[in-house]
Order: structure tokens, then sequence, then C-alpha cells
């Protein structure tokens, strides 16, 4: 294992990315997370990808902070806080040079990782075939797999339904009924009731589908497009839900930091026959 602290460059700074980058942060790890200039994030509250737009965030005891050039990572490092950089065609690569790197975009689609293009290359979910995007791709998808490192192939293929809770599927989703600008009615962590309107989207409601409270809601005054995800209602009344990392992130963080040990173990091993 390499004598400085390991440091990795995350693609993806949403809520599933978030609780990734805390655990990593959490191991001793140098995060920096690459965003978009205006991210969609619709679980706000737990996403690190939220300090483009407010300039800094906390998630569970970690803070997270905008940066606008790449030579100010290592003063956030030094407080021990995890940057954030508008940089989604990864320009940093080549100047940070890290351990490796991580696509926890969710994108479910190829977004331009490669092996080889750092010394460790890890993606996240469908889209990604392990040996040719990444040295290993990590499985999202819910149920006895959640989590396993995957060495050859793809992650399941997207279903495009999320998982029940408490017999709720589909409709746990709030998606947009129109293109337009979406103005709250309640935010994130507010109890709804059936038929409660939680905002709207050019003047349409979007209404709570049960009774339930909301985990997530993009942003006030976004523009979307229709059909966008713009919210996620909890049939669980549990508020600390809207403001701690999920399960599922938890777990996706585990198996990261298990992929970047696993993969240094072998690079050493590797070494050490060669020099033998």
């Amino acid at each position: 294992m390499s004598q400085h602290p390991v440091t990795v460059i995350q693609r993806g700074g949403g809520d599933l990315g978030s609780g990734v980058a805390h655990r990593l942060h959490r191991c001793g790890m140098r995060v920096l997370i690459l965003e978009v200039e205006q991210p969609l994030v619709v679980r706000r509250t737990v996403s690190f990808a939220q300090a483009v737009i407010e300039g800094s965030c906390e998630l569970e005891g970690v803070g997270a902070v905008r940066i606008d050039t790449i030579d100010a990572a290592r003063e956030v490092w030094a407080k021990g806080q995890v940057p954030v950089l508008v940089d989604p065609e990864m320009n940093s690569l080549a100047k940070i040079k890290p351990d490796a790197l991580v696509d926890a975009t969710l994108a479910k689609r190829d977004t331009g990782i490669r092996v080889g293009m750092v010394p460790i290359t890890i993606a996240l979910g469908p889209g990604f075939e392990a040996g040719i995007h990444a040295d290993i791709v990590i499985e999202t998808n819910r149920g006895h797999n959640l989590g396993r490192l995957i060495f050859e192939g793809c992650a399941e293929p997207d279903t495009g339904t999320p998982a029940p809770v408490k017999g709720h599927g589909n409709e746990r989703v709030l998606r947009a009924p129109c293109s337009g600008t979406v103005t709250h009615v309640h935010d994130i962590g507010d109890d709804v009731t059936t038929g409660d309107v939680i905002c709207r989207v050019n003047g349409k409601n979007v209404k709570a589908p049960f009774n339930g409270v909301i985990r997530g809601l993009i942003m006030e005054g976004r523009s979307v497009s229709e059909g966008l995800k713009i919210g996620d209602v909890d049939p669980r009344p549990v508020h600390a839900h809207c403001y701690t990392i999920s399960d599922k992130a938890r777990a996706l963080g585990g198996s990261v930091v298990e992929a970047i040990l696993y993969l240094q173990n072998r690079q050493k091993a590797k070494r050490e026959i060669y020099n033998d």
C-alpha cells in the first residue's frame, strides 16, 4: 500500500455516491467529488453535490466544500473535508493523478471511463463492463447481490422500478407532470397525506400518492423536463431517514472500500513477484 493517503476521484455526489464518499473519507482516503454545474439532486439533504449549489454542506459529521480550482482540493483535504469540483469532463485526472477513479453517477450508461485511466477504476451499477470500463463493477440492484464485486461482465440491468417499501413501489417516485419550473408547497422532512400537494411544476400540482414523509424533493426554482424524477415519498414515518445515509448507500460504500483494498493488495503482490 502506498505511503501517502489513498487519493480517490469520484464522479457523482448524489445520495448513493455521497454514502460511498463518506465511507472512503472516514477510512482515511482523500476524496475529490466531480459534479456537473447544475446537479439535479432529489435527496438534497444527504448529497454532497448540494455543495455545488450552496457552497458547502454536511452529511453525518463530514463536511463538503465546493472548490473552483484543482489546487484548492489539498486545502480542503487538510481541513478534513471533502472537496467538490465542477468537472464533468474529468480534466482534473491529469493534475491530481489519483490512486483510484470511482464512477458513482449511477448513470446506467457508458460515461467514458476505461480501465487503465488510473491505477484502479471502479464503476457502480449497469452500463459498465468489468475489464473494459472498470477493473471492478459493483452491483447496485437491491437483493441478494447488492454490493457484490463483479470481475467479469456487467451488473444486473436497470429494472426502472424502485424496490417496494411497505407495499409501495413505482408510486413512491414523484415525476414532473410537464416541463417547467418547480415550486414547493412542502419540503423534505414534511409529513403528507394522500392527495396533499407537494409541489407544482409550471402550475401543475404534484400530489402525495399515499400517507408518508417527503424523503426527497428537487430544489425549488429548478427547470425540469416532463417525466423527470423530482421527488420521493417514504411510507415509513421515520424522519431520520431524510437526513442520514441509506442502507443501500452504506452497502455500496463498503463495497468500494473493499474493491480498492483488494486491487491495491493484488497490485502489490504482483510487484513483489516481479521484483523477486
